[in-house]
């Protein structure tokens, strides 16, 4: 097992692991959670991106993101969830950030977010990948 010492801290990679993991999770539990107070218009968002049944669709993602984000938090089932999440993440940045048909001024802010998910799903390919299937790294 892999140690670093900063300041006099310990830090192995199991425990680096273990907070990265819930930083993740906090990440998708804080979004879902922000989702519920804005139900209505995350739906219509959902609408006009064609998505069908947008409030049941709504209401899916909403429980995908706080089951999930809480799953990778407390470190139960985080290799189903990462796998979850990261399926959700692809579908979100393909349908919201499409920065290959953004016009100019769209186009950068579009680019960031596309890029950043990309990362997030890097970080849940990670997780899927090193995590056990009841307990996780």
């Amino acid at each position: 097992m892999a140690n670093a010492n900063v300041q006099g801290v310990r830090l192995t990679s199991v425990s680096a692991a273990r907070v990265g993991r819930a930083l993740l999770g906090a990440l998708f539990l804080v979004s879902g959670l922000l989702k519920i107070g804005r139900f209505a218009g995350i739906a219509a968002v959902l609408a006009t991106k064609g998505v069908p049944l947008p409030e049941v669709a709504a209401g899916l993602v909403v429980l995908l993101e706080i089951a999930g984000g809480l799953a990778l938090v407390i470190g139960w089932r985080a290799r189903e969830a990462g796998i979850a999440l990261a399926l959700f993440v692809i579908a979100a940045t393909l349908l919201f950030h499409p920065f290959w048909s953004a016009d100019a001024a769209a186009f950068s802010n579009q680019l960031n977010h596309f890029l950043k998910n990309v990362a997030i799903l890097g970080a849940l390919m990670m997780v899927a990948a090193s995590s056990g299937h009841h307990e996780s790294a």
